[in-house]
């Protein structure tokens, strides 16, 4: 069973693997026919894959922090922030074309941004959350987030406040939704 840490390392590091890639390609608008349809199929498997990610995290993980670590609230307050800078990031790019101008400039700044927040969770918040968590408590809040990922949003609605009372209530509604409108425009298909 993984812990909170294998479990949030794992999602980082297929995201740094995605930032990796979009970086590493050229720009949109210099690239062959077939690699503005690429990027637009890797940034929105980026933005359904970071949804659940972001989703779960503000459900459970926070809430732990918060609870679990001294000064947890100003850790959590600035890396919500984070979030929902990267959620409307990720909002404005849903749909857009690899050719359109706005693509590159929001994909670079999404980039640096992501590169941040990860090292920022993972230097900063998760040596104190490790100190106050129990190997069971961590393995606990793992399975939590693992299984909340299944039923996850798929869409970074940046405009929900980032309550965990809140998304326990509104998220399955609000996930369910957002599988609809994938299954109908097959957003994350092939």
């Amino acid at each position: 069973m993984p812990n909170v840490f294998d479990v949030l390392r794992e999602d980082h590091q297929e995201v740094l693997r995605a930032l990796a890639e979009l970086e590493s390609g050229p720009p949109a608008t210099s690239a062959s026919a077939e690699q503005p349809a690429a990027r637009e199929k890797l940034v929105e498997h980026l933005i359904i894959e970071e949804s659940k990610h972001e989703a779960v995290e503000e459900e459970f993980f926070w809430p732990a922090v918060r609870d679990r670590v001294p000064d947890g609230d100003r850790l959590a307050d600035h890396a919500v922030e984070q979030e929902q800078a990267a959620k409307h990031v990720l909002n404005d790019l849903i749909g857009l074309k690899a050719d359109d101008p706005k693509f590159d400039e929001l994909v670079r700044g999404f980039i640096a941004d992501g590169r941040e927040h990860i090292a920022y969770e993972e230097t900063s918040v998760w040596p104190e959350l490790r100190k106050a968590l129990s190997a069971e408590e961590a393995d606990d809040l793992g399975t939590r987030l693992q299984q909340g990922k299944k039923a996850a949003p798929t869409r970074p609605h940046p405009h929900t406040p980032p309550k965990p009372g809140l998304l326990k209530t509104a998220g399955p509604a609000i996930a369910a939704a957002d599988r609809v409108r994938d299954a109908v425009t097959r957003r994350g298909k092939g």
